[in-house]
């Protein structure tokens, strides 16, 4: 019987066996550590494929103090998501992450940053407030893609879009929509040179984790900065911050700023925003093809901005914002004022008599600068207003210097003055009462404000001399407030015929005299022209800017000088102007509210018709009247008389005279009391 193994067959078995084996486990070692090795050396030696660019980093921003040091503003370190389009287009799912984040912000209920100037749902059009700047990106984008009309509908723009973006029609168009805005974003940035795209600011620490745990190619969170406001008063001072706008990139593309930076857009964030912003650093950053950070070199320091103190005094401007609305909310409840007749806003300035800087300046409505809800229209430094009878010291002034009167001089009030037969105005106790003033000179004029004594001193001053004296006064000037204001208007015959083509009547003169007619000026004009006479004839340059210190604290980078305009020569006339305030205040018609008060006040009360039933009221002060320190003035649409407004002075004064008191100290994110 033959065997099944043959010896010889058995060894020739094994041998083929460890011969194969070993052939295997050579191959295996080249390729598992052989070649791995190899390798690895090969990758040392050539360079990483990455991509490089260069970052800002952003200065830290200065912050708002009032004159005392009360923190009004400041800045908060805050978390932002920042989209990289060239790691998100080299990521698998592009238009899936991006779905992602906006589903992640929603539910975290944080709003993304979305200007894609269409509607949100279809039918699509295009949005009717679209801004310049929404104008500028769109027209550039579709300039941008030959295969795209400038005329496009908004319904043909996102078809093109979701095919161009491979957006599947399988996917809803809600989400479609919402996509689509993320890519126009991230494309405009690179069409248009502009920074990075940042999706979200001030993200939650919840939606921190959930980004960082799903590690999405081009997703990074980066360290920027919120704005918080410690005080609710001040906001037309203040203002608030926001990305540029093309107009804007013309003036601070010029040093340095790239376009889609956060600056100042009104107020002091605006006004001082050399100061506040500082000096952007730069980062180079290092990527590798899938969006990862593999180096980071800071090429440039961030220098981080100055600290601005305001002119303000923040306890007085609170005071003054709280008087304000107090009296306006007193008038709309008379039950006499009808619905169609509520005063429709105010202001109040009060200046430092001897520096032209501004301790308060309240206008109402207000506004709220986070949300921007509420009325940013700043009266006390935008609307203009007639005088009313604040102006009798223009013209006493225009009339002494002309030599129409002197000190003694006394006219006549007759009731109605009736050198003219077409126009024959009463004096205002004449039109109440049928009464008249008698004989008065200048300060007895000012004291009971008579009208029929200016209307005689301006007609026979004309008109020249009272422009002049207007003027030397700031009026139809700006003050040199560093915020937004308006110039306001001293009349004369090239302004009436340039604005409405008619020629110059004597009525003109008259109604300029008693401070009706074309005369328009801002109560910034009107708190400066109050502060001129109570120092004695000199014209400071207004301010709202006390100092700046460097960004440690440790130095001062600017300090205020009182700048002086101008000074009227005629210190003896301005003498006797002021003398007629006193009066007034004394035994005039600010006596009701002033007569008695526990320091000595000099002021003058106005009354305009408006056309409407209750007539704007006007009123102008200043205190200590022997040493003067502070001047005020105020003017409430529809207030119905200077005297009827004069209580937001006396509770402004009242705050400003109180005893001293340590200023108030708040923390981060607190409001002031």
């Amino acid at each position: 019987m033959n065997k099944l193994f043959r010896p010889a067959r058995l060894v020739l078995l094994l041998v083929l066996f460890v011969g194969v084996l070993s052939i295997y486990a050579v191959a295996l070692y080249k390729l598992q550590i052989y070649d791995v090795a190899q390798q690895n050396s090969l990758t040392e030696q050539l360079p990483l494929v990455t991509t490089t660019r260069t970052d800002t980093i952003r200065a830290g921003r200065g912050d708002i103090l009032d004159r005392n040091g009360v923190l009004l503003v400041s800045s908060r370190p805050s978390y932002d998501v920042v989209l990289s389009r060239s790691a998100l287009l080299a990521a698998d799912g592009t238009n899936s992450i991006i779905r992602d984040l906006i589903y992640m912000s929603a539910e975290s209920g944080v709003a993304y940053n979305d200007t894609f100037p269409i509607t949100a749902g279809a039918p699509f059009e295009y949005a009717y407030d679209m801004t310049a700047t929404q104008r500028t990106r769109l027209d550039k984008y579709l300039d941008f893609f030959d295969e795209l009309d400038a005329d496009a509908t908004a319904d043909d723009l996102i078809v093109w879009m979701k095919k161009h973006y491979g957006i599947p029609y399988t996917l809803g168009i809600t989400d479609a929509r919402l996509i689509i805005g993320v890519r126009y974003e991230l494309e405009t940035r690179v069409i248009m040179n502009l920074a990075p795209y940042v999706f979200a600011e001030d993200i939650p620490a919840e939606l921190i984790s959930r980004i960082a745990e799903r590690a999405y190619p081009g997703v990074t969170v980066e360290i920027g900065a919120k704005r918080v406001y410690h005080t609710t008063s001040a906001a037309h001072i203040l203002g608030y911050l926001g990305r540029m706008d093309e107009k804007e990139y013309a003036l601070y593309g010029a040093v340095g700023y790239p376009m889609d930076a956060v600056i100042g857009k009104s107020g002091t964030e605006s006004a001082f925003e050399a100061y506040l912003h500082g000096t952007d650093g730069e980062l180079s950053v290092r990527t590798s093809e899938n969006g990862s950070v593999v180096s980071e070199v800071v090429k440039k320091e961030a220098v981080p901005g100055n600290h601005v103190y305001l002119s303000l005094d923040i306890e007085l401007q609170a005071t003054a914002e709280r008087a304000l609305a107090d009296k306006i909310i007193e008038l709309d409840l008379n039950p006499d004022r009808p619905e169609d007749q509520k005063v429709t806003g105010g202001a109040v300035v009060v200046t430092q008599v001897k520096t032209g800087e501004i301790l308060a300046s309240a206008s109402y409505p207000s506004f709220d600068p986070l949300t921007r809800t509420g009325d940013e229209f700043n009266r006390a430094t935008q609307g203009t207003y007639n005088p009313g009878s604040t102006f009798k010291m223009v013209t006493a002034l225009a009339g002494m210097r002309a030599g129409t009167i002197s000190r003694y001089t006394q006219i006549v009030d007759e009731g109605v003055f009736t050198e003219y037969p077409d126009y024959q105005p009463k004096c205002w106790l004449y039109t109440a009462s049928g009464a008249t003033h008698g004989a008065l000179d200048v300060v007895q004029a000012l004291e009971v404000s008579c009208n029929y004594f200016f209307y005689k001193v301006g007609d026979d001053t004309r008109l020249t001399p009272l422009v002049t004296a207007a003027r030397d006064f700031g009026f139809g000037a700006k003050t040199g407030i560093e915020i937004a204001e308006a110039t306001g208007v001293v009349a004369t015959e090239e302004y009436k015929k340039e604005t409405f083509n008619e020629g110059w009547w004597n009525a003109d003169t008259l109604l300029m005299s008693i401070g009706q007619g074309l005369n328009e000026f801002t109560p910034v004009q009107l708190a400066n022209y109050a502060a001129t006479i109570a120092g004695g004839g000199t014209l400071h340059e207004i301010t709202l800017l006390h100092n700046v210190k460097s960004a440690d604290y440790s130095g001062i980078v600017f300090a205020h000088t009182p700048v002086t305009r101008s000074v009227i020569p005629e210190g003896d006339l301005i003498a006797i102007l002021k003398e007629g305030m006193r009066a007034a205040v004394t035994l005039g018609t600010a006596s009701g509210v002033f007569g008695n008060y526990k320091v000595p006040v000099a002021a003058k009360t106005g009354t305009v018709q408006t056309g409407s039933d209750f007539n704007n009221g006007v009123f102008v002060c200043y205190a200590p009247a022997d040493d003067p320190e502070i001047a005020i003035a105020t003017v409430v649409e529809r207030g119905g008389s200077g005297a009827a407004i004069m209580e937001i002075a006396k509770v402004i004064m009242d705050e400003y005279f109180k005893d001293a008191a340590p200023a108030p100290v708040v923390g981060d994110g607190e409001l002031l009391p």
